[in-house]
Formats: structure tokens, C-alpha cells, sequence
């Protein structure tokens, strides 16, 4: 038994609109739009789901204003469902009943999120990736890599909050829900992956001096490197501001492309993680800047030049011709 993603996020924002904008451009599919609510899917079928702030029913969310107010993991079998609900069933908030005609189960966190399991709505999806030739290994024969014009989001892939006692929070996703610690910065940041074998990790607890609770990031997979380039560039020809990107995390080995999000915290696209066994001993770190990223664009690139924001756009067929 063991959990097997994010199923599904919900965020609450006072702008709706924008929303609808900013998601459409970060190449999610818009499947539900009504004045209250947005639905969107990416390429699995894992959904978000933009609510109006303030509209009756939802949680109320570890922080205020826009923020994410739910995380649903998915589970395999009503059994799992079954064994999940006996293990946090004396735990805040436990409920037990039917959304759009499938139970789900949750409580709330030591962290004050609501968190859900349901039977899992997502399908496996074939994507053609491209492969990287290294020294030893050639995998792209006779072929280039892709050049993407913009992103497609396979799934939401990792959730990143602050909270305000990591160790106790931690332990009990361990503990009640099966996850497996990856790797930590000790008593500050806990790396967890839902099951022995998986991505690096699934969840990310960080804790502030100030305790502060909330929102860090959501993060959404895509197929290969090429396509968090391809897609920051064309999130940047909209207009979207970028926060740090893009870049290469040191811990989990991944790329990454940070950008603002107007439904709360920031939003990451992320591609080539580390993929860990039961064999896999965590460890420790102590945080720094070069301990987050090997190496980062401060500022982004420019979608239209092609360039670091602010730098000069190229001129002449060849870098070699000057004005």
C-alpha cells in the first residue's frame, strides 16, 4: 500500500480571470469555467482547480489570501482507501464521503492543509522525450532533440509549503500515509516521496525562523530539459514574470524554471529528478544558495530574444557578424 501522486490541488484567488489566462498559458487544459470555479487538466489527467477566494465549502488553507487550500492524493483500490481512512481517522478534521460520485477520505495536517486520498483518476501517458547523448551512452541516433514552442504539463509533480514544525509534519505523513524521507536540511527542510520508489520527492516541508505557514511552490513535470526551456520561453513571450529560472537543483538533480503565480506562491516547471529505491540512504544538508542551485538565471530569459532579461537581442546570421 502506498500513495501514488497528486491527484488533484485546489487554489483559491480573488481573480479568476487571470487565472484562467495564466494556467491556459502554462499549457494546462481547461475542462470547467464558471464564475466560481475553474477546472483544469494536465496531460494525465491530474487536476487544478482554481476556486474563488472566499467561496463557501472549501478549507480555509494555512495562510490568507490566494494560496493552495487542498492537496488530493491519489491511492490505487478502495482498499488502500480503506486502510488509509483506520490510520488517520483520530486525526483534525477526518472526513469520509463522496466527491463527484468517488469517496474520498482526509483530514487535516499538523501543518493546518487539508489533505485528501482518493482512488486515483490519473492514466499513463506515452510522450515522446528527448534523449541526451552522453559519453557512454548514445540514445539519439541520426535524430535532433526537440525544440518545444511551449510546454504541456504531464502532471503536478511535487507540492513545497512552509511549515511551522517540520519534524512533527513529517513524521506524519511518514507515519499515517506511508512517505519516505529522501533527504533533509536537519530540524529546517524535509524532502518526502510517497513510496520507496519514486521521484525524488513528492511533498517539501521547509521551515522559516518566523514559523510562517503557506504556500512555497507547485511544481509541474515535464517531458525532458528541452521542454522546461521551451516552455519558459514561450510563459515568458506572455508576459509572466519569472522568479528564478532556469536552473539545475544540486539535491535532486533537476532543471527547473520558477515562475510568479497570481493564484499564490510560485509555480516551477521541472524535468530529469532523480529517481530513488528502498536502497537509497537520505541525506543531509546544511542550506546555502549553491546547495538550491548548482547554477540559475536571476531574472529569466527573454521569450522574444532569446536572452538573459535586459541583454541585448543578437544581430547578423551568425554570432560572428556584428553591427
Amino acid at each position: 500500500m502506498s500513495v501514488l501522486g497528486i491527484d488533484q490541488i485546489t487554489y483559491v484567488a480573488d481573480d479568476l480571470p487571470t487565472c484562467k489566462r495564466f494556467f491556459i498559458d502554462w499549457g494546462l487544459t481547461l475542462t470547467a469555467d464558471s464564475a466560481d470555479q475553474l477546472v483544469f487538466e494536465c496531460l494525465n489527467g491530474c487536476r487544478v482547480v482554481v476556486a474563488r477566494l472566499g467561496l463557501p465549502g472549501l478549507p480555509a488553507g494555512t495562510e490568507e489570501g490566494n494560496t493552495l487550500v487542498e492537496v488530493v492524493w491519489g491511492v490505487d483500490s478502495d482498499a488502500d482507501l480503506d486502510r488509509y481512512a483506520a490510520a488517520i481517522a483520530d486525526q483534525p478534521g477526518f472526513v469520509d464521503g463522496e466527491v463527484e460520485g468517488a469517496r474520498r477520505i482526509g483530514c487535516t495536517d499538523p501543518n493546518g492543509l487539508a489533505l485528501r486520498l482518493q482512488r486515483s483518476r490519473k492514466h499513463a501517458v506515452q510522450v515522446e522525450c528527448g534523449p541526451s547523448n552522453t559519453w557512454n551512452d548514445k540514445l539519439r541516433i541520426n535524430r535532433a532533440s526537440p525544440i518545444y514552442e511551449r510546454a504541456t504539463p504531464i502532471e503536478v509533480g511535487h507540492v513545497v509549503f512552509f511549515a511551522s514544525d517540520v519534524p512533527s509534519t513529517s513524521a506524519f505523513y511518514r507515519d499515517k500515509l506511508g512517505f519516505v524521507a529522501s533527504d533533509s536540511y536537519p530540524g529546517r527542510g524535509a524532502f518526502l516521496r510517497c513510496a520507496p520508489e519514486g521521484g525524488h520527492h513528492d511533498l517539501f516541508l521547509l521551515q522559516l525562523p518566523s514559523g510562517k505557514r503557506g504556500l512555497n511552490h507547485v511544481a509541474f513535470a515535464v517531458r525532458d530539459i528541452h521542454e522546461v526551456f521551451g516552455g519558459g520561453l514561450h510563459f515568458s513571450r506572455c508576459g509572466w514574470d519569472t522568479q528564478l529560472g532556469p536552473g539545475r537543483h544540486p539535491i535532486s538533480s533537476a532543471y527547473f524554471w520558477y515562475f510568479k503565480n497570481p493564484a499564490g506562491g510560485l509555480i516551477e516547471y521541472y524535468a530529469d529528478e532523480d529517481q530513488l529505491t528502498a536502497d537509497w540512504q537520505p541525506r543531509e544538508f546544511e542550506p546555502g544558495p549553491t546547495v538550491f542551485a548548482e547554477w540559475a538565471v536571476d531574472g529569466g530569459l527573454d521569450g522574444h530574444t532569446r536572452r538573459q532579461k535586459n541583454a541585448e537581442a543578437p544581430s547578423g546570421k551568425f554570432l560572428t557578424e556584428k553591427k
